[in-house]
């Protein structure tokens, strides 16, 4: 088809793969806030039947990615202050009560310290995108380890959010790539000390840190998108 790009997927399940690839493309702003996505445009794109890309779009609805507008479009969403404000509070809850449970048992989840490793060599070779991966995988360990299929269901729909905003205001590069993996050293160091309070403190204040950086760059967008 004229104009018309086709995605290739991975070896894993078809569904799985398709909404890795579409989610992937989100959160680095190949598919702009704003724009639209329907069943048509991505069987068509990745060559799939509807009711698989009915299913993608589905689980990204799910997760935050997208939301459905009055006509029942999909369309990728742009979180404002308030919005950002609840995510990070919703998150600081989670997070907090994860890191507390690890703590009390000095576990530190050997995922989380593969995923941090993965950080720190995506923050010295400056790759933003691999960063951001990373960081994300650190957090979702960390909820993981607890063993609470709730939790983890609750935090895995946050993330999807938090996933998107830090894709979209690319807030990692406002600030020095090695911040963010000292801040999660402080974190497991806590938690591998036993100490739960400590814990939940460096957490707050690293979200509180990742808080004020999207909503940082968000300000610096409308300062120069208003008129002068």
């Amino acid at each position: 088809m004229d104009g018309q790009t086709d995605f290739s997927l991975g070896p894993s399940s078809l569904t799985d793969a398709l909404y890795e690839s579409v989610r992937r493309r989100i959160v680095n702003g190949e598919i702009a806030p704003g724009e639209k996505l329907t069943e048509i445009r991505i069987a068509g794109e990745y060559n799939v039947a509807r009711p698989t890309a009915k299913a993608c779009l589905e689980r990204l609805t799910t997760l935050g990615l997208l939301r459905r507008t009055t006509h029942k479009t999909a369309v990728v969403p742009r979180l404002d202050e308030e919005e950002i404000r609840d995510l990070y509070f919703s998150r600081e809850t989670v997070e907090r009560a994860a890191v507390a449970a690890l703590a009390r048992s000095a576990t530190v989840p050997s995922t989380a310290v593969r995923a941090q490793a993965a950080m720190k060599a995506a923050a010295g070779d400056m790759e933003f995108a691999s960063q951001v991966e990373a960081d994300i995988a650190f957090h979702s360990a960390l909820v993981a380890a607890v063993g609470s299929r709730r939790l983890s269901r609750m935090h895995e729909v946050i993330l999807g959010e938090v996933h998107l905003t830090m894709g979209q205001f690319q807030a990692h590069r406002t600030t020095h790539p090695m911040n963010v993996v000292h801040e999660h050293d402080d974190i497991l160091k806590a938690i591998g000390d036993g100490d739960p309070e400590r814990a939940e403190r460096c957490l707050a204040h690293h979200l509180d840190q990742a808080q004020e950086r999207l909503l940082g760059q968000l300000r610096r967008e409308r300062s120069e998108e208003a008129p002068e």
